[in-house]
């Protein structure tokens, strides 16, 4: 069930130190910052409407925002800090994920489509789900949602943080049922799943971060059977060791990559009796439509 917290919007405008405000442009698309970087109530004065209600002070945030002892700050802009990454500080840290199976949810019934790691030379940060638009998608654990927004790459967003300091994203939504510091519970609609944003079909981006961290949700889900491998998650600075090995195994392959120039009069079908790679494939490694239309010198990669 979702609740609605009145005095959420007052959690940053109380607090007795300042944020840092900065404008951070997402270059790859995937799961970086984005944005102001703070709530503009900060720098306002409380009206004389507001000096009779009760102040929310840093116990208030510490009591109801989840993970806030964790993060100390509660933003509903950004969606995640990317360069500015809090790491984790000790060798282990033990995550109760749930206690019951109410505790959890597939946000969706789809297969994966696009596993964690380099794509197409960029990282993704998430795993794809199938899904058609319309369908529900669902939060995977209780806690409050912290963005629900438009955003150019995701299309409709939702981040939910959760009590165990952990962050989930749902990306390309048609639909957004939910508000920042709404309370929700695991399996709660979060909105319907769509192809809005950067975008070719109709599916589900879903990402898994702690402390802004990407973390592979498939060490987490067992996402063929849409259950958790286990109840806890042992989080340790290896687990974000696959990111850095993704990323070298990129670099070191992006030499054998080949590529087609396109030429005056050069059509997808044409270059895929020259590579002998098929039209549909061509479109998944370079991230185009069979409809696109092609610029004479644009560079189509074919392995």
């Amino acid at each position: 069930m979702m609740f609605r917290i009145p005095l959420i919007s007052l959690a940053l405008a109380a607090l007795p130190w300042s944020y840092t405000a900065s404008a951070q442009v997402d270059e790859i698309g995937y799961g970086g910052p984005e944005g102001l970087d703070i709530y503009e109530e900060l720098s306002e004065e409380p009206t004389s409407s507001e000096s009779d209600e009760r102040i929310w002070d840093v116990n208030d945030s510490l009591t109801f925002i989840p993970g806030y002892d964790m993060y100390c700050h509660w933003n509903t802009n950004v969606l995640f800090d990317r360069m500015s990454a809090q790491r984790l500080d000790q060798d282990t840290l033990h995550l109760q994920l749930a206690h019951a199976e109410c505790d959890h949810a597939m946000p969706c019934s789809g297969a994966m489509t696009s596993p964690y790691g380099m794509r197409r030379g960029r990282m993704h940060y998430g795993v794809d789900l199938d899904l058609t638009t319309g369908d529900p998608v669902v939060a995977a654990f209780s806690g409050m949602v912290r963005i629900s927004k438009y955003n150019k790459s995701f299309g409709n967003v939702v981040v939910v943080r959760h009590y165990n300091g952990l962050e989930t994203l749902y990306a390309h939504l048609s639909k957004r049922h939910v508000e920042p510091g709404t309370l929700i519970e695991a399996g709660d609609t979060l909105g319907l799943g769509g192809n809005t944003g950067r975008s070719y079909g109709s599916h589900l981006h879903f990402e898994v971060r702690f402390l802004d961290q990407p973390i592979d949700p498939t060490l987490l889900f067992d996402i063929e059977n849409g259950t958790l491998k286990a109840k806890s998650f042992e989080l340790h600075r290896a687990t974000f060791n696959s990111l850095a090995a993704a990323k070298a195994a990129s670099t070191a392959s992006a030499g054998s990559r080949k590529y087609h120039i396109v030429r005056s009069g050069d059509t997808l079908s044409a270059i895929s009796r020259r590579t002998g790679v098929r039209v549909r494939d061509l479109c998944r490694i370079n991230g185009i439509r069979e409809t696109s239309v092609l610029s004479i010198g644009q560079r189509i990669r074919y392995n």
